[in-house]
């Protein structure tokens, strides 16, 4: 591992530690009594923390059901950033995934297992993809800047998807919600521990990242990809078509945001809810920073967050208020998107022939 590798390894565990002891010093501020009580009070908020996230197997399956959208999508953001493309789209190409793939799961119930299963996610694949596409679409044909029709499209998607469970597809009973897919459609599970239960979605996510992988090191896509990433015109004077890279990579990053709403649907509520998303599509942009934009240290970004807020629902009963993960996410975010900021603290950032 060469110097530079080296660092974007480095540097966001550094914001990591640094996040927590920030963290730290707020959580032994809020505390009461004597300094030493504050430090009893820090440790057992930390305690709790870890406890909520990993104590025990029903934490650990809540805290795995928490991550697996959150790498999907934190691959559908770090996808487009290694194109070049700013996709703050996966909310929207998660509901249209999700939506579009319970409508199917819906109907699925004469198809067995083994084919409704595959066909769900690749409808909610397609679905996210295609909404994806048409900011790719747009960019390449007409220069309109992803951020503005991706932000245009999350509404239109939150529109469509909200008129559907509230109207021709409402199951009834008051709630935004669709009626439930077929039991041949719906992903086994993979563990169980009493009233809970986490499907296969997490070995899907998984796979999926180590795919990505293999597409951008190991193939000339990735390759092109990363070339158009780093200087499109350049790119395009070495004969790599850049608009169609950009409209496939996006293409490729709604697949995989369609594809986190399809597993929610399909392995946790077994039907659509208007609010299924929950800004897991935005999560995506924190986890793909966090993760330096590398499939591997997005699964790592996304079992740290994924880990917060399981854990911080236990912090609680410690006395922690919720928001101090959130605040911990926060800085980390932004020491990683600040990194010369870190290079600084380090002392990494000295100009050469210093002393």
């Amino acid at each position: 591992m060469n110097k530079k590798q080296w660092m974007r390894v480095a540097i966001p565990i550094i914001s990591i530690i640094i996040s927590l002891l920030i963290a730290s010093i707020i959580i032994i501020w809020i505390g009461e009594g004597s300094f030493t009580d504050r430090i009893d009070f820090l440790v057992e908020a930390y305690t709790q923390l870890i406890k909520g996230a990993f104590g025990n197997k029903t934490a650990v399956m809540n805290t795995i059901i928490k991550m697996t959208p959150l790498i999907l999508t934190g691959l559908a953001v770090g996808f487009g950033f290694r194109a070049g493309v700013f996709n703050i789209g996966a909310e929207g190409q998660m509901a249209m995934g999700a939506l579009t793939a319970t409508i199917f799961a819906v109907n699925a119930a004469s198809l067995p297992s083994f084919i409704a299963i595959p066909l769900t996610m690749i409808v909610g694949m397609l679905a996210g993809a295609v909404w994806a596409g048409i900011a790719g679409f747009l960019k390449a044909t007409t220069g309109a800047h992803e951020v503005i029709s991706t932000i245009m499209l999350n509404w239109i998607a939150y529109n469509i998807t909200n008129w559907a469970v509230t109207g021709p597809f409402n199951a009834g009973g008051g709630i935004p919600k669709s009626p439930e897919i077929a039991s041949s459609a719906k992903l086994p599970n993979l563990l169980t521990s009493q009233a809970s239960f986490m499907s296969f979605g997490i070995l899907i996510a998984i796979t999926a990242a180590v795919v990505m992988y293999i597409i951008l090191y190991k193939t000339s896509m990735g390759y092109e990809v990363k070339a158009v990433g780093f200087n499109p015109f350049a790119a395009e004077y070495g004969g790599i078509n850049v608009s169609k890279n950009i409209i496939v990579t996006m293409a490729i990053s709604g697949a995989l945001a369609g594809l986190a709403g399809t597993l929610e649907a399909t392995g946790l509520y077994y039907r659509f809810y208007g609010t299924l998303s929950s800004g897991k599509g935005f999560d995506g942009i924190s986890i793909a920073l966090i993760g330096q934009n590398n499939p591997f240290g997005i699964l790592a970004a996304s079992l740290l967050i994924g880990a917060l807020r399981t854990g911080s629902n236990q912090m609680q009963f410690a006395g922690v208020p919720k928001h101090i993960v959130m605040i911990i996410q926060s800085i980390i975010i932004f020491l990683v998107a600040a990194e010369r900021m870190v290079m600084t603290i380090m002392g990494w950032n000295k100009k050469k022939g210093a002393k």
